[in-house]
């Protein structure tokens, strides 16, 4: 199967498209669409406006286009159901043009495990696992598509094979369906939770207890959207779990062994920084995006970064097989950048 990448691209202004319905046959590369929503559409939602002036594009791809930034109503970002008024600018800055998915990219990867159900890869840190706004190529779909020849197609044709996710600087384990049977199969232990995930992070600050339970409900920030947060009792939160471990203790930080029973967004991320201990290097979280080799070894005068990632790395999945139900545990081991981490605190310790 051919398989190309959705790109977002800008289109022609409203007085340009030369037809009085306004559906778009060509688009310019530059020039973005401004629609002032008439007498006739107030009242209207924003995304049956758009199926109006873009009968190319199927409602739900303008749905998803909106979420991703690319439609502003009076410069400002709006959701699908936003309820039009008159005289309102609404802009059309990028405009996915829908085709037929990742086009295939020759990424290396680190393969842990395959068969003809299922690939284990160990997803490197900084890698997006589908396309998405601001990140159109070097995904983990692209890479993908260039190694295997079949993928699952139940998450449609933009995420082939993909199950669960990473964020993108998070590292490891991470399966992919080769079938949709097994997509199927593996779906429903996540969703199950039936699954074992385990992570490894180095946080900042040292947890009060060797070992215990977060309960604690997530929904999203009040008022950053990138954000989620503890928020009991909102429409937005859910219920979420997280089991941790210290493994090694330093001065001002300690590695982690972190057990998520439940598999909520930044869930590990957002209960550490709720213990007071973020991930290290998480900007979102724990305020800052890097740390030197200065800022953790004494007497050193080494301002390069010695990691610029959020120091979070899911270390092992443990999954029936799909077709055998038979236990696989996958294991991606420590990488490099987190290690030089763990030796700099170890050394830094024994100077003390």
């Amino acid at each position: 199967m051919r398989r190309t990448q959705s790109v977002y691209k800008p289109v022609r202004s409203h007085a340009e498209y030369g037809n009085e319905s306004g559906s778009v046959s060509t688009m310019n590369e530059h020039t973005p669409v401004e629609i002032t929503v008439s007498a006739d559409n107030a009242g209207g939602r924003l995304d049956a406006l758009l199926v109006q002036h873009f009968s190319e594009f199927s409602r739900a791809h303008l749905q998803r286009a909106i979420r991703a930034g690319g439609i502003l109503v009076d410069g400002k970002p709006a959701k699908a159901s936003h309820r039009l008024r008159e005289g309102e600018q609404v802009t059309v800055a990028e405009l996915a043009t829908p085709q037929e998915g990742p086009e295939p990219e020759d990424i290396p990867l680190d393969v842990l495990y395959e068969d003809d159900w299922l690939v284990a890869i160990n997803k490197p840190p900084r890698m997006v696992v589908h396309p998405a706004k601001g990140h159109w190529s070097g995904t983990l779909t692209a890479a993908l598509a260039f190694h295997f020849r079949q993928l699952s197609q139940v998450g449609g044709t933009e995420r082939p094979g993909i199950v669960h996710r990473l964020d993108r600087d998070t590292s490891g384990v991470i399966v992919v369906a080769k079938t949709d049977p097994a997509h199927h199969a593996l779906a429903k232990q996540f969703a199950e939770r039936t699954t074992e995930k385990e992570y490894f992070a180095i946080v900042a600050g040292c947890p009060d207890r060797d070992r215990d339970v977060i309960s604690q409900p997530i929904g999203v920030h009040p008022h950053q959207r990138e954000k989620m947060a503890i928020r009991a009792g909102h429409p937005t939160s859910r219920e979420a779990e997280t089991f941790y471990e210290v493994i090694e203790r330093f001065t001002g930080f300690a590695a982690v062994r972190a057990i998520p029973k439940t598999g909520r967004t930044h869930q590990i991320r957002v209960h550490l920084a709720h213990i007071g201990c973020p991930v290290l290097c998480d900007p979102l979280y724990g305020g800052r995006s890097q740390i030197t080799h200065a800022e953790l070894v004494r007497d050193s005068d080494d301002e390069s970064a010695i990691l610029d990632r959020t120091a979070l790395h899911a270390r092992r999945l443990k999954i029936a097989h799909p077709q055998t139900g038979e236990s696989l545990e996958l294991t991606a081991e420590i990488p490099a950048d987190i290690e030089a981490v763990l030796s700099a605190l170890r050394a830094q310790d024994k100077t003390r």
